[in-house]
């Protein structure tokens, strides 16, 4: 059985083109897709056509998914991450 600790979503790890590494918190990666959706809207995953509001699909994107493909402008992944204390 899957310990709950692997579903605990402390941080996150963000790889973005021609970026540093940045460690965010799940509100501020939400922060940053709803950028990133309203920036590149011809680049959303079909799943996202289902929802009406930006919020909906920002959190529906960050928690089903660990890319998105922006076209020629590069690339955004995700990972959550345990860190140490």
């Amino acid at each position: 059985m899957p310990s709950s600790l692997m579903y605990q979503e402390e941080m996150f790890v963000i790889l973005e083109t021609d970026q540093e590494e940045q460690f965010l918190t799940p509100e501020e990666l939400l922060d940053k897709l709803k950028i990133v959706l309203q920036n590149y809207p011809e680049e959303l995953p079909r799943e996202l056509q289902k929802f009406s509001n930006l919020e909906e699909k920002a959190t529906y994107l960050r928690d089903n998914f660990c890319e998105l493909d922006i076209g020629e402008n590069g690339y955004l992944q995700w990972y959550v991450v345990r860190l140490e204390k």
